[in-house]
């Protein structure tokens, strides 16, 4: 089962066999667990977001096109799990800042400021969800599989059915309009500046 496509594989999922979902889960969970680390910033989270991933593959599991070869299928249904990754890891982040915030207005003064520093981290990634989401669809899609993903110029090419060089300057221009608007914030202009010279490298 280990040779069948993920397209052979969902098929033979929703024909009710078991094994062909744990083989996706095999393929592809490493990749959604960096995902969900890079965005929730290594909180114990991490596993528990990825298997409510897996769990919305469970009850609603996509449509892979049926005339891609397996690689394209592969790239498809990655694409198809990292957006409902970044979309669960938003839900969590939202969620724990409201958390966060209650229990700050509830507590004493002189006990308030570890809770500060995970309202300021968890500022930190909204603000930077939000900036991802000002970008154009292509470069925020190109730039959340690049850096998000873990995929090289040449698969996202694939998967978006772009040309390489179109994917480095979408992924290029989205990083300097990133690091423009989160310049304020402390560090990120640098880390973004490495980022850029990464995704150079990588071409």
């Amino acid at each position: 089962m280990q040779d069948l496509s993920d397209y052979e594989l969902l098929a033979a999922f929703k024909g009710g066999t078991t094994r062909a979902f744990e083989v996706l889960v095999d393929r592809h969970q490493a990749s959604c667990l960096r995902h969900a680390a890079f965005l929730l910033g290594g909180r114990a989270e991490v596993e528990d977001t990825v298997q409510e991933v897996f769990m919305k593959l469970v009850q609603r599991p996509p449509d892979l096109p049926e005339g891609l070869d397996p690689e394209r299928q592969t790239k498809a249904l990655s694409a198809w799990l990292h957006k409902v990754t970044r979309n669960a890891c938003m839900d969590a982040l939202r969620s724990e800042t409201r958390r966060v915030r209650r229990e700050e207005a509830a507590a004493a003064p002189e006990g308030i400021g570890g809770g500060q520093e995970s309202v300021e981290a968890s500022d930190t990634r909204a603000a930077v969800e939000r900036s991802l989401e000002k970008l154009p669809a292509d470069q925020r899609q190109v730039l959340l599989m690049r850096l998000l993903g873990d995929h090289s110029y040449r698969e996202i090419a694939e998967a978006t059915g772009k040309k390489a060089g179109t994917v480095g300057w979408l992924i290029s221009t989205g990083l300097r309009a990133l690091s423009a608007e989160l310049e304020p914030l402390l560090g990120f202009a640098s880390s973004s500046q490495t980022h850029i010279q990464a995704a150079r490298d990588a071409q």
